[in-house]
């Protein structure tokens, strides 16, 4: 099995390719501003998945019709602005790197998964597309938008043993989490949240395997976020 994996340079995304490598799989990670760890280096390829042939190339060049073949999304940037006051090209760079960035790994992978008649794509979502808050309607319309995409994928490829699903994050230590919320605002969050805690990088991991091994979910969301909605 190869495993797919873009943003993998920093927080969830490398946190998963440096464990699934541990466990003896062929991992590729794409990497964009920040240079990946050195014992790691091996694993990536610089990739800005806003342009459909350096993703389409990656995945060329990485995997075969012969594999079983494993995506995980996690590219994404962030713009935080009130609606009015938004710079309109930043709002709508964040849908073409979170939103188009996705669906350029996907469309690139399917062929491949298709004649395998083997596929496993995961994408992360927010609790932000369900939860609104202020400043972040670019953040939230790219991540919502993943649903309804991950749907329609789900019913065409569902004969051909293709699985894709969304996790919906909730707070996790790892980040945007960790880089974008002062510590005055984590307590506050960390008070709203029902278990009382962010969710750790283990949590994700353990869902990610969880949708990889099963073969009956697809076209879902799985919120992961302690029960704060």
């Amino acid at each position: 099995m190869k495993i797919l994996i873009t943003g993998a340079s920093r927080g969830i995304g490398l946190d998963l390719l440096s464990r699934f490598k541990a466990e003896g799989f062929a991992v590729y990670g794409t990497y964009s501003s920040t240079l990946p760890d050195e014992k790691l280096q091996d694993c990536f390829t610089r990739v800005d998945v806003g342009n459909t042939d350096e993703v389409q190339n990656w995945v060329n060049q990485n995997v075969s019709e012969e594999d079983d073949i494993v995506l995980i999304n996690c590219a994404g940037i962030n713009y935080n602005s009130l609606a009015r006051r938004a710079y309109v090209d930043d709002w709508m760079n964040v849908i073409d790197i979170n939103l188009g960035g996705t669906f350029r790994a996907i469309n690139a992978v399917l062929p491949f998964m298709y004649k395998k008649g083997f596929g496993r794509i995961i994408n992360f979502s927010s609790i932000l597309g369900q939860k609104g808050v202020v400043g972040t309607s670019a953040y939230a319309a790219s991540k919502s938008a993943l649903w309804g995409m991950s749907k329609a994928i789900a019913v065409e490829n569902a004969k051909k043993n293709i699985t894709i699903n969304n996790i919906n994050l909730g707070y996790i230590n790892a980040g945007m989490t960790l880089s974008d919320v002062p510590d005055k605002l984590r307590e506050s969050i960390i008070q709203q949240i029902p278990s009382g805690k962010f969710g750790e990088l283990d949590d994700v991991y353990k869902t990610v395997k969880y949708l990889i091994d099963n073969e009956y979910i697809t076209g879902s969301n799985i919120d992961l976020n302690g029960g704060l909605y």
